[in-house]
């Protein structure tokens, strides 16, 4: 089935754009969450917002729904009625995506022998200094991935006597997803501006008005 997410990367202007604006956007999401240097695990919840808005800006407002229902834990938001799952992950490697965020070991056995991919997914790697990017999966590619390796391949449990977080794709998946030839990708230069950012200011400019 044909998404409108590949459009993102057929239109040469945004790409540019995507380019140049998201490390932006994002390093000023770190600096939002951050306090005495260390960044909150709310910076995730800011990235997922600065992804829809660029949905948003790209295909308009009226064709991107963000009231999800919680009960739709893996659906982030809905473009032109399709599901779209938007993860995040930071470092060189392609690893440590998660499919569900849970400490309990008995519901993430479940969630292994229960799990099929549903949605598309944009994939965003921060690489801080270093090229990244900014992926398009589409369902299509994960499921005839999922039923190549199959599913003790394709998921990653928590290694027992750990402390988990949740259920993740292996890195062998997540390499082969995003190099697919149907999957679509924007090479990224993650370069931090020096801003100078005062969490406050907006709050506080709030405050003063009448």
């Amino acid at each position: 089935m044909y998404s409108r997410l590949i459009e993102i990367f057929e239109d040469e202007k945004l790409i540019e754009k995507i380019k140049k604006r998201l490390p932006y956007l994002f390093y000023l999401a770190e600096l939002e969450s951050s306090r005495a240097g260390t960044t909150g695990m709310e910076v995730g919840s800011l990235r997922e917002k600065i992804i829809v808005a660029l949905l948003i800006y790209k295909f308009g407002e009226e064709n991107v729904e963000t009231e999800i229902p919680i009960t739709e834990s893996e659906v982030d938001a809905k473009l032109f009625g399709e599901p779209l799952s938007i993860k995040t992950i930071t470092g060189k490697g392609l690893g440590g995506v998660k499919l569900i965020w849970t400490v309990d070991s008995m519901k993430a056995k479940e969630f292994l022998e229960n799990y099929s991919p549903h949605h598309d997914i944009l994939l965003i790697q921060i690489n801080w200094n270093d090229k990244g990017g900014f992926y398009y999966i589409p369902l299509s590619v994960q499921r005839r991935l999922f039923d190549r390796l199959g599913r003790y391949n394709y998921i990653r449990l928590p290694k027992p006597g750990t402390n988990p977080r949740g259920v993740e794709i292996s890195k062998e998946a997540l390499s082969q997803l995003v190099r697919d030839s149907d999957s679509r990708g924007i090479s990224i230069n993650w370069h931090r501006e020096k801003i100078e950012y005062n969490v406050y200011r907006r709050w506080v400019d709030m405050w003063r008005e009448d």
